[in-house]
């Protein structure tokens, strides 16, 4: 970005919450929960702090110049390199919901620095790491885990979309894998919630794009032998992650996204917006999966 940045305005509290959640989150990939003898856990806190102040300068990007310039400045140090196609898919005004697959890491990054609207609110779980990003959650539209809670989650997002916003969900609800390198990736849209139907009803006009992003999880962090300390393979990949996202030499990946054919409910009177948003996001992954 042209620009120096570093962590001398993170106060020293949101430093040491933020490294509280990384090696609190590292430990738990390697399956060691409660309980964990203080030597341990101060070992965790060495990759976890580096990690903290990269974030700490992520957020104050963000209150800075926004969601894409925080996006943009983390991805460079996330990835490799970048690849994005379909940008004219996405309109610059009006109503319209980005709905995304979830394979983690980098993903959430390369759609914020990608999508061309400064309007951009992201719906997101709550996490205990969101407290120390002040910035980047104002940005956000928490959902808790209650039925009480999505819906509260889609009436706010409904709001911001009838007054002309961009949204922007992932449907699955959950980790899903990477087109590129785990099998699985077209069975988990099947997950992908029925909230895209209940958008396009409640709110006139919309605009519904599948985006899928693939390339955030390095091979080499897979097969790194201390992944096999947990035996379940998703236990696996989640162990991988984190690897990746704590050690700099682990993030040799080029990170893709491509955003889909936008589908309108005016458009697809035979389906429903959910199913014509499956099939682009199929189309999608199947194009991952040839290269």
């Amino acid at each position: 970005m042209g620009l120096a940045h570093g962590t001398e305005h993170a106060c020293p509290e949101q430093i040491e919450a933020l490294t509280r959640v990384c090696a609190g989150e590292l430990l738990e990939a390697f399956g060691l929960g409660g309980g964990i003898l203080t030597p341990l856990e101060l070992l965790a806190r060495v990759p976890a702090e580096r990690l903290a102040h990269q974030v700490a300068t992520y957020d104050e990007i963000v209150g800075e110049s926004g969601l894409a310039a925080g996006g943009t400045w983390a991805l460079e140090r996330m990835t490799r390199s970048a690849e994005v196609e379909g940008l004219e898919n996405i309109p610059l005004e009006g109503p319209v919901l980005l709905a995304a697959n979830h394979p983690g890491l980098a993903d959430s990054l390369v759609l914020f620095a990608t999508v061309p609207r400064g309007d951009l609110r992201v719906i997101a779980a709550r996490r205990p790491i969101l407290g120390a990003l002040p910035n980047t959650s104002r940005f956000l539209i928490p959902v808790s885990e209650s039925p009480s809670g999505r819906l509260g989650a889609v009436r706010t997002a409904a709001r911001h979309l009838r007054r002309g916003g961009a949204v922007l969900t992932f449907p699955g609800g959950r980790i899903e894998p990477d087109p590129t390198v785990l099998p699985g990736a077209e069975e988990a849209l099947e997950r992908w919630s029925e909230s895209l139907d209940l958008f396009a009803r409640l709110v006139p006009g919309l605009t519904v794009v599948p985006a899928v992003v693939s390339g955030v999880l390095s091979p080499t962090a897979l097969r790194n032998p201390l992944t096999f300390v947990r035996r379940q393979r998703r236990d696996r990949e989640w162990l991988a992650a984190t690897l990746q996202m704590l050690t700099p030499a682990l993030r040799d990946v080029t990170t893709s996204v491509a955003f889909g054919r936008p589908v309108r409910a005016g458009d697809v009177p035979e389906r429903t917006v959910r199913e014509a948003v499956l099939d682009e996001a199929r189309r999608l992954i199947e194009r991952c999966a040839a290269r």
